[in-house]
């Protein structure tokens, strides 16, 4: 019987023979739609012959020639295809990891002024040239896992200096905390956010990728400065934003931490649970996990009570007294991890069932099963929005990949 070491009171659990099947089970049909259906559609229609990979493409596979290029789609795509390569060793994987990362080291970033563009045309030069921190966050994130994959310095020297100028010129330091947006030339702008209309000088969503980046980043480079910096990052999302009164999360803020805005997001509920405890293990410090593993289960505990439907979809989020319905891809993906997160952590078979329930829905609504890859978005009477492009300036591989990476090594090693 297979067994796992549960660092949250530490006892041995034992799972049942039920469970060890239910995760096989799991874990080898998650796989399966990973390789033959998620990775071979970017493989298959990501790659523009002009260079990098098209801005976006429809539902159908079919790419807009002239659409804008994101940082963000980029670097996923760069972890994406990094982390398969270091998983799978397909040569394949390897070419394309290869592919984004060059494309974002010569267009993206800036090698004038530090960071990286928000955007650029579709023939590679600059359009909208803002700092966001978000997307050298990202940056950082896909750079650190192309050295992990493949051992490219070039990879490394860049992401450790995404960190600097992020530790120079974002950090706010009266109140500790990463400012959301920059001018080209470090300034302030006239309004926050990558649509500009915001008014949230710091975010929830940006410091929970912050915090995935400098986990990412410390695992391959092994900085003093930069462990003082994540075991920071995980205090300030644990002590500003992460509500212990709801176990939910406060999405916008000012310098001060003041929260701006009532809104519950579940699916960054359930995914920062389990960001936090990855970084906590990668730290290696028993302590600090013994103090995040109740949080991320009280996280994951609130979102399924709160924003699960009965037949196993995650809703979008709670706006004051408004319910946005949406069934999003990557919510589901983030459900998922995160429920198998909370049964390795508690032991609770419960958790494992919530994500087997959440994976039934995937596959019952969600994958594509006339062009590939995942539907982005679900309305709430189970209709799949063909309008939504598969790939834009936020939609990717990365969600729905990383939950297969992830149940790949959750659970083959139990």
């Amino acid at each position: 019987m297979k067994r796992f070491v549960v660092g949250l009171i530490g006892f041995l659990f034992v799972f049942s023979a039920q469970a060890n099947v239910e995760a096989d089970t799991l874990r080898d049909e998650v796989l399966k739609d990973l390789k033959e259906n998620v990775l071979h559609f970017w493989e298959k229609y990501a790659v523009d012959p002009s260079g990098g990979f098209y801005g976006m493409i429809l539902n159908d596979g079919t790419p807009r020639l002239d659409e804008a290029k994101g940082v963000v789609l980029n670097a996923r795509i760069l972890w994406t295809f990094s982390t398969a390569y270091r998983l799978f060793g397909d040569e394949n994987y390897k070419h394309l990891a290869n592919r984004a990362q060059r494309y974002l080291i010569d267009h993206f970033i800036d090698k004038e002024l530090g960071g990286v563009y928000w955007s650029l045309h579709a023939d590679g030069t600059p359009l909208d040239t803002e700092k966001q921190t978000y997307g050298m966050a990202f940056a950082i994130y896909g750079l650190s896992e192309h050295f992990r994959a493949t051992g490219s310095t070039e990879s490394l020297m860049q992401s450790i200096d995404l960190y600097k100028v992020l530790e120079t010129q974002v950090r706010e330091f009266e109140n500790d905390g990463y400012i959301e947006s920059f001018t080209r030339n470090w300034q302030v702008p006239p309004k926050y956010g990558y649509d500009g209309t915001g008014l949230a000088s710091k975010t929830m969503n940006t410091h929970i990728h912050l915090l995935e980046a400098y986990t990412s980043l410390y695992r391959v480079w092994r900085n003093e400065g930069l462990q003082k910096r994540l075991n920071t990052l995980i205090n300030l999302v644990v002590d500003k934003i992460y509500n212990p009164e709801t176990n939910h999360l406060k999405l916008f803020f000012n310098n001060q931490w003041e929260s701006l805005e009532d809104i519950d997001s579940y699916g960054h509920d359930i995914e920062t649970g389990w960001l936090l405890t990855e970084a906590a293990e990668v730290l290696e410090d028993k302590a600090l996990l013994k103090r995040i593993e109740p949080i991320a289960v009280n996280l994951t505990d609130a979102a399924l009570k709160e924003g699960r439907n009965e037949d196993g979809s995650l809703i979008y989020e709670r706006h004051g007294a408004d319910y946005q319905r949406t069934l999003s891809w990557w919510c589901q993906a983030e459900t998922i991890v995160g429920c198998v997160n909370a049964w390795q952590i508690s032991g609770n078979e419960h958790y494992l069932h919530a994500a087997d329930k959440t994976w039934e829905w995937v596959k019952a609504r969600m994958i594509d099963k006339e062009h590939g890859e995942w539907f982005r978005s679900v309305t709430p009477d189970g209709m799949p929005d063909l309008k939504t492009p598969k790939a834009s300036m936020w939609n990717c591989p990365y969600h729905n990949s990383r939950m297969g990476f992830e149940l790949f090594l959750r659970l083959s090693a139990y």
